[in-house]
């Protein structure tokens, strides 16, 4: 016995029934990653305005940590190992989205070979580049400023933030 319904039983069509009718959110999963100077990557997008951490949406069934190892992979190559979540920030709806949850993890210190060789490697990205943490604040799209500055300081301080709207709660 597995502790699961079996397939074709009420209890089944009943929890199957309540999993199509439930929210759904949008999960996003964006990377701080740093080389040997402290310096941040940040990255360029093509398809939106100005400066974003690397990373992106997960696909359906994707767990947050494999959305930012694809999507670094994809758009930059590389395969670093991702640390611990810094922060976790419930996203209203917005223009024409729904909300969503996005998280962003530490991905560590760059080796400088991978550092050296970065560019980006899909459609997706026109440009990547480091820069100082204070400057990374100033750099990124209004709309993420406070959600990257804390995750900045969750970086530095060893602590993780629970934030909404971007905003830390409480």
């Amino acid at each position: 016995m597995t502790g699961q319904p079996e397939p074709g039983t009420a209890e089944w069509a009943h929890l199957a029934e309540g999993n199509a009718k439930q929210a759904r959110k949008r999960v996003a999963a964006d990377v701080i990653l740093r080389d040997g100077a402290g310096r941040i990557l940040l990255v360029n997008p093509t398809y939106k305005e100005g400066w974003d951490l690397p990373g992106g949406m997960a696909e359906a069934n994707e767990s947050p940590a494999e959305a930012a190892r694809r999507e670094l992979l994809e758009e930059l190559g590389i395969q670093p190992e991702l640390r611990r979540v810094l922060t976790m920030d419930w996203d209203p709806p917005h223009g024409p989205w729904d909300d969503q949850l996005v998280l962003i993890f530490d991905g560590g210190e760059l080796s400088p070979a991978d550092a050296a060789s970065l560019r980006p490697r899909d459609h997706e990205l026109s440009a990547c580049e480091f820069v100082s943490p204070d400057d990374v604040v100033v750099a990124v799209r209004p709309r993420i400023r406070e959600r990257v500055g804390l995750a900045i300081e969750a970086l530095m301080k060893g602590q993780t933030h629970y934030l909404e709207s971007g905003r830390l709660l409480g």
